[in-house]
């Protein structure tokens, strides 16, 4: 892994082996920064705070071995990345802005791609973890982990009752406490939908009715100009001797009959005079219809006023034009019957949702039953790793219980609190010596006590569901003598079957391990390339009398050194 720019570390190269790899280095070094990178490199949140102040941005990139066939290999491909020889190539780069950018196998992928592979790949542990596991939320999601698919069967199918019937009691709620608005709403629809009804208008009959309004207010004047224009084209039988257009035409067809055959073109324009007079002819008939049909009724036009201030009535309330107003009828009408329903709907709804809560119930007991059924085999596994982190006598034990709720879910013949992980209280308790009663971890545990106990659930949880790498930020904080030589000796077994990368500051832990790296800064406060080595020989029992004594050269911290490391490979 190469880091630069991050924090403290201007550029370094740190080599993880196979096996127990220790960081160690004086506090502020930055060993933590190690953490961090491999933090970044698996998906972590990109804090531009970590950014070394001058840089424009940090870079971490690393190469890690993947499981062949395995799901890290199928997600990472699926992303478009390219496999090295089963390694993996990835980079993170964190703007000093804020932005921040990851590639896959030489492949631009979302940020989140790479934390879908840090689930199948490394587990990371550190202070904050350890404050996490004093949450009960976070006990009870250990508890469901190690359960595996006996919880994650129940599970899956309460949440999906849960979220069901949290659907239902919304759209329950929302139909109840809204009774009143919605029966105010179905009164207005019916008013208007009567109003409507009563008008009884047709499509088209507003534009209908305003054009015949407008002709029968003018029936004098078009019945008028309809007969001066029949007298101009057809004549005025009360005056012989006036000329009219279509006499006029006739004589001019008659005019040029005469002489057609002695030139076509002159045959065509007789041809076109003869269309015109039959076209006057026509024209002038439907004049003489148009007058005569004409009929200037008062009694005509005042119903179709009055039939069309009925029509205005209804689009000033319900819409601009009668198409409007008969969409907003058909419209109205659906909602009136979805109205209308509500009290069916409610029914229905009633009865679904205390069929839901029936089958709630019953999920939640097969929960109730796996994870009790799981806490015993969880809680005597975790026991038995804590005797082999100096910690014999004590036990560690699950409580899971139940809170009455007269409104909850109805388990056990009691009705109990529930929400989306079930009905069940999960809490963590230790007894750490005998005729000591089991307390919360939260309360029961010291710092060193917390540290182990979190070393032997993850121990516990390689057993079961193991990942390739484990590592462990400062776990062993608050240990000390020989709870600290036994957490080496038990890190140092769990390294046999995977990874694991130890930030200590624990000589004992760290004599143990099968390769040890130093994080140490140059005169200016920053790590370079040649800050991180790896610690062989007579440089690592140096760093493990610094780390034992303060003191590089003291010959006594030299001496307990070499008996640490002698004790180690002992155990190896």
């Amino acid at each position: 892994m190469r880091i630069r720019s991050l924090g403290v570390i201007d550029d370094a190269v740190v080599e993880l082996s196979p096996g127990f790899t220790a960081v160690t280095g004086e506090t502020g070094a930055g060993k933590t920064m190690v953490v961090t990178s491999l933090g970044l490199l698996l998906g972590g949140r990109a804090d531009p705070a970590l950014v070394r102040i001058g840089a424009k941005n940090a870079v971490v990139e690393g190469r890690i071995s993947v499981p062949p066939g395995g799901s890290a290999v199928l997600r990472a491909e699926e992303a478009g990345a390219e496999l090295e020889d089963g390694t993996l190539l990835i980079s993170r780069t964190v703007s000093a802005e804020g932005r921040s950018r990851a590639h896959l196998g030489g492949r631009s992928v979302p940020v989140g791609v790479l934390a879908e592979l840090a689930d199948e790949l490394v587990a990371v542990h550190g202070q904050t973890d350890q404050q996490g596991l004093l949450k009960q939320s976070r006990q009870r999601q250990a508890l469901d982990r190690y359960a595996g698919d006996a919880v994650t069967g129940p599970l899956t199918k309460y949440a999906e009752a849960y979220r069901r019937l949290r659907a239902v009691a919304v759209e329950l709620d929302e139909i109840t406490t809204r009774a009143r608005e919605r029966a105010q709403e179905a009164d207005m629809l019916r008013y208007g939908l009567d109003e409507i009804a009563g008008v009884e208008p047709r499509a088209g009959e507003d534009v209908e009715l305003a054009a015949e309004a407008e002709r029968l207010g003018h029936a004098e004047a078009l019945a008028s100009a309809a007969t001066v224009a029949h007298a101009a084209l057809a004549g005025n039988p009360e005056d012989p001797e006036g000329i009219d257009a279509a006499t006029l035409v006739a004589g001019a067809q008659r005019a040029l009959e005469a002489v057609r055959s002695h030139d076509s073109a002159l045959a065509s324009l007789t041809d076109r005079i003869g269309e015109i007079g039959i076209l006057l002819g026509d024209v002038a008939g439907e004049l003489a219809g148009y007058a005569d049909d004409l009929d200037a009724d008062p009694l005509r036009l005042a119903a179709v006023e009055e039939r069309r201030a009925a029509l205005n009535a209804l689009t000033r309330k319900y819409g601009q034009d009668i198409a409007a107003v008969l969409a907003y009828a058909e419209q109205g009408a659906a909602r009136l019957t979805e109205l209308d329903g509500d009290d069916e709907r409610i029914d229905e709804l009633t009865a679904e949702r205390d069929a839901l809560r029936v089958e709630l119930g019953g999920l939640a007991q097969a929960l109730t039953d796996a994870r009790t059924e799981a806490a015993e085999r969880f809680a005597a596994a975790v026991t038995a790793e804590l005797a082999s982190l100096a910690m014999p006598h004590a036990r560690v034990s699950f409580e899971i219980r139940q809170t009455e709720d007269p409104e909850g879910v109805e388990v056990g013949g009691r009705a109990v609190a529930y929400g989306p992980s079930g009905v069940d209280e999960v809490e963590l308790l230790l007894a750490p010596h005998p005729g000591a009663p089991p307390r919360p971890i939260a309360k029961g545990a010291s710092g060193g006590e917390l540290s182990r106990v979190m070393l032997a659930v993850e121990v516990v949880f390689a057993g079961t569901d193991p990942v390739p790498t484990y590592l462990f930020d400062e776990v062993d904080a608050g240990v000390g003598g020989k709870a600290a030589v036994e957490i080496g000796r038990r890190l140092a077994k769990l390294a046999k079957t995977a990874q694991v990368v130890v930030v200590t500051h624990l000589p004992q832990v760290a004599a143990f391990a099968d390769r040890q790296l130093l994080v140490e800064k140059t005169n200016d406060g920053s790590v370079t390339r040649s800050g991180v080595k790896v610690l062989e020989g007579e440089d690592r029992v140096r760093e493990l009398s610094r780390m034992l004594a303060g003191q590089e050269d003291s010959e006594t911290a030299r001496a307990h050194a070499e008996e640490l490391l002698a004790t180690a490979r002992a155990d190896g």
